[in-house]
């Protein structure tokens, strides 16, 4: 009988005590038999310490220590790291009930591939749905189409220890798209697979870092595509941005000139800077 992978698994966080416990809770609550949980915090001076030590004897590593980033923090979380497969959660993340077991299972069904990718979704935070994604075409032309809309949730995917030695460490310099990068590395050299099946959960919030910083984050999107090989890809997205913002600036134009809105006008000169007769 085949041993189940041993899965190594990093939470990054900083400051998200009224978070932290709910991701903490849906990894240890998986019960997965062969599980190195690592927690790296950023020297939080919030409650996240109390709720972190909480579950200290359940985790591999801790620390908690002043870092350089979202992406320092993951690196020195793998740096700790000796399972089969890697993944990672942000402290506002929950893996939902199974979703251990379920890569596990496909891992050994599909030795031959590197990375598995899962469903995904967000949570306002009353718990409602707001947005599902499923994997959409696991290879190098969709990924570098992410400035359209991901092709799927980054902490539903996991990948083997050798896809991370050849593709990672992440990026430092990348601030937000250090996920789509490291997937761009990795789909050039490796295979992914799709599992049908929901395996996180992503909760927004104001201080969600990919909502509000949703623009920079395009902008990320570009510059990793366009070092990837991707300029084209790149190039395509600006031409249709530049359509859209045209017929946007049309309708923008028209709607001034109709004497039942007058009021835009102001808005428009002091908003957008736009020349309203």
């Amino acid at each position: 009988m085949t041993s189940l992978p041993k899965i190594s698994l990093v939470t990054v966080s900083y400051n998200q005590g009224v978070y932290i416990e709910d991701t903490i809770l849906s990894v240890l609550n998986q019960n997965y038999p062969k599980l190195e949980y690592i927690i790296i915090d950023g020297g939080s001076d919030d409650n996240s310490i109390e709720i972190i030590q909480k579950y200290e004897k359940h985790l591999a590593y801790w620390v908690s220590e002043k870092d350089n980033g979202q992406s320092n923090a993951i690196n020195k979380g793998f740096s700790k790291a000796s399972g089969d497969i890697y993944g990672w959660l942000n402290s506002d993340d929950r893996l939902e009930p199974g979703a251990l077991a379920t890569v596990a299972e496909s891992s050994l069904q599909y030795p031959e591939v590197a990375a598995f990718v899962g469903h995904g979704r967000k949570v306002d935070i009353s718990g409602n749905t707001v947005y599902y994604k499923e994997p959409g075409e696991l290879n190098f032309e969709r990924f570098c189409a992410w400035m359209d809309g991901g092709n799927f949730m980054q902490p539903s995917c996991f990948f083997r220890r050798y896809a991370w030695d050849e593709a990672g460490p992440l990026d430092e310099s990348i601030d937000i798209a250090l996920d789509v990068d490291l997937w761009l590395k990795m789909v050039l050299k490796f295979k992914f697979q799709p599992i049908d099946k929901l395996l996180s959960t992503a909760l927004v919030h104001d201080e969600a870092k990919t909502t509000a910083l949703i623009n920079r984050m395009k902008v990320d999107c570009a510059l990793v595509v366009t070092r990837a090989g991707g300029e084209k890809f790149v190039r395509k997205h600006l031409e249709n941005m530049a359509d859209r913002l045209t017929a946007y600036e049309s309708l923008i134009e028209e709607l001034s000139q109709n004497p039942v809105i007058k009021f835009i006008k102001p808005l428009l000169r002091r908003k957008y800077r736009l020349r309203t007769n």
